[in-house]
């Protein structure tokens, strides 16, 4: 009796469960594009501001309505205290698209500047009568690299592929923040897939890490072999300082990046620098290059 009971009261619930399915539908609103800048002033470079709008969520991106999506005819400024220079609009014409970016204006020198490791930078940019403004500090290179080296992929059959290996010392005091690039026979420079990293566990220490090769996230990531190099290939490192607030920006995004298509990963806000709700973040940079030659 007691198992029909059970089997009854089953069916029931299944029954009323059915009974009350019904198709949702959302209606998703539709919101206005946002401002999106994509602003670096690296330690002996000029700024480099590209800037954009955002495109709908379900957009079917193409070279196209990436080229439409830039901002043209922008009014940005940038200063590092004592000069402010208004940056020019460039073109660059690619196979697919031309693209648009603000650098220093090569006809008005006079208050033009170049990043400076310990300086701050303030910028301002102007579109539609709006305006949105962001700080950063090219931090002093105190957290370095000593050396580089390399050494036989563990427990790999594919004896041509190589682990990138680097001893790093990080200066005492919390607050060291380091974003890092690689190019690998003279190719582009492509951040890390985890590309920023703090001192909280190695505050004040000399450690050995290994260094991810650099990806290219518009390409297809083969997630088993990214991470290694081949024998003969020369790789070179570029090991950057960076405020907290660059770190911020690229520990979101590297998170979310990680977890699209997850369906247990939980939603993290991008943690930008640029006022007024503009997406994105303006970054300064100290730069440190190494470079090793691995022999076939």
């Amino acid at each position: 009796m007691k198992r029909g009971a059970y089997l009854s009261c089953c069916i029931c619930t299944i029954l009323f469960m059915v009974a009350c399915e019904k198709t949702v539908s959302f209606d998703l609103d539709q919101q206005e594009p946002k401002l999106v800048v994509d602003a670096t002033i690296e330690a002996g470079g000029p700024p480099i501001f590209i800037v954009s709008r955002s495109l709908d969520y379900f957009s079917e991106i193409s070279p196209a309505e990436l080229s439409a999506s830039l901002v043209r005819g922008a009014d940005i400024r940038v200063s590092n205290g004592v000069l402010t220079h208004k940056l020019k609009e460039y073109a660059v014409t690619t196979p697919v698209a031309t693209l648009y970016y603000y650098s220093i204006d090569s006809a008005d020198m006079a208050t033009a500047f170049n990043g400076e490791p310990g300086k701050s930078y303030t910028s301002e940019i102007i579109v539609g009568g709006k305006t949105y403004a962001a700080t950063t500090t090219i931090p002093q290179p105190t957290k370095k690299i000593d050396s580089l080296w390399w050494k036989i992929s563990p427990n790999n059959p594919d004896t041509t592929k190589v682990v990138l290996m680097a001893r790093v010392t990080d200066p005492p005091g919390f607050g060291n923040y380091i974003r890092y690039f690689t190019s690998t026979n003279g190719g582009n420079f492509n951040p890390g897939l985890n590309s920023v990293f703090d001192d909280q566990i190695v505050d004040g220490t000399t450690y050995e890490i290994e260094v991810e090769q650099g990806v290219d996230r518009n390409a297809d990531i083969d997630f088993s072999n990214y991470s290694f190099f081949q024998r003969g290939d020369t790789v070179t490192v570029k090991f950057c300082n960076i405020d907290k607030s660059t770190f911020d920006f690229w520990r979101t995004m590297e998170y979310n990046y990680s977890s699209i298509g997850s369906p247990f990963s939980s939603p993290t806000k991008v943690l930008g620098n640029v006022s007024n709700g503009a997406l994105g973040y303006f970054g300064g940079y100290s730069l440190q290059y190494e470079t090793l030659i691995i022999p076939k």
